[in-house]
């Protein structure tokens, strides 16, 4: 026996969020009444609204979309009330959602959450997973309430992280295999055969938001914790450093690198051990760190040994790198 067709509201505003909604819509099986997604938002060189990708996937499979700033107003909760929803499917929508929009659909609302509830709880679990060096993740399917990626969880599927894994790539591997958990929940929740286990909040940790600061580079730190963190902060805000003798808006964006197990020979953290076709071998407070991928300020992100065809005076052995917080 099949499970009923649900009449369905999705809301969500990123890439990974359209994912979600295009398996919803491959799938068929139920009603997609709605979709909201973020207000459009000023992006790119010319500063000009740019639609979501929630948007975009939504316009093109007919689906209405709506997008409130938030649901203060008691106007925008009367029209998600007049879709007359049984479920509400949030992912990554970018507002945490108070108890009267909560109730409003029959089954309440589920979200799509990128950790292995509770391990994360935040706007940044992919990241903070890759910088803490956890070796799993996955995705929570979980019915929410009004606290923090709180509520009780319905289904789990896990992902191993690899070592040289980034918050994107990641973050593309969750996406294929959070679509099949999410339309599986959703019949588990159309039959009533649905279980739901409770959250364990001593296991929780918080995922705080990304900051641009966090991306300057304290070559200070251990070779294997800047790797974790140049890996964690790609593709957003990706990891930076300058020149000691720069000025600090004159950023390199260190894109793709990786830890060496050998020590430095009396070099200070920060200082350039050697420059070839292999990369730029880096002292770090423990170990050194080989640069791969590099973006000059307005250039390319290019292999380390392209910059070097035009740039290895620049990178000689002895260079120095300055340190997050002005220490060298």
């Amino acid at each position: 026996m099949s499970a009923p067709s649900l009449r369905l509201v999705f809301a969500g505003t990123p890439e990974f969020a359209a994912h979600h909604l295009q398996a919803l819509i491959d799938d068929g099986h139920h009603q997609i009444v709605a979709a909201y997604t973020q207000p459009d938002r000023p992006a790119g060189r010319g500063k000009k609204p740019q639609a979501s990708a929630v948007k975009h996937c939504a316009e093109a499979a007919g689906i209405p979309v709506l997008q409130p700033a938030n649901f203060r107003d008691a106007s925008d909760r009367e029209i998600l009330a007049s879709h007359r929803a049984d479920l509400m499917i949030v992912v990554a929508y970018g507002l945490l959602l108070p108890q009267s929009v909560l109730d409003i659909p029959r089954l309440g609302c589920v979200n799509v959450h990128g950790s292995l509830l509770p391990r994360w709880r935040g706007a940044a679990p992919i990241q903070r997973a890759i910088e803490t060096g956890d070796s799993e993740t996955g995705v929570t399917i979980m019915q929410m309430d009004a606290g923090l990626d709180t509520g009780a969880m319905l289904s789990k599927v896990s992902c191993v992280i690899g070592p040289a894994d980034s918050a994107a790539d990641l973050l593309a591997r969750l996406a294929k295999i959070g679509g099949p958990a999410l339309v599986n929940t959703i019949a588990a929740l159309a039959t009533g055969t649905a279980q739901a286990e409770i959250q364990d909040d001593s296991l929780s940790n918080y995922a705080a938001k990304i900051s641009k600061a966090e991306a300057e580079i304290n070559w200070q730190l251990d070779a294997l914790s800047l790797d974790r963190k140049i890996r964690a902060f790609n593709p957003f805000p990706i990891s930076y450093t300058r020149f000691a003798t720069s000025k600090p808006d004159e950023r390199i964006k260190i894109w793709r690198a990786q830890p060496e197990n050998s020590a430095s020979n009396g070099q200070a953290a920060g200082e350039i051990i050697s420059a070839d076709k292999s990369g730029i071998l880096v002292a770090c407070g423990q170990n050194s760190l080989r640069i791969l991928e590099l973006q000059m300020p307005g250039g390319k992100v290019l292999a380390a040994r392209d910059v070097l065809n035009s740039r290895a005076e620049q990178f000689s052995p002895g260079t120095l790198f300055a340190s997050a917080q002005g220490s060298l």
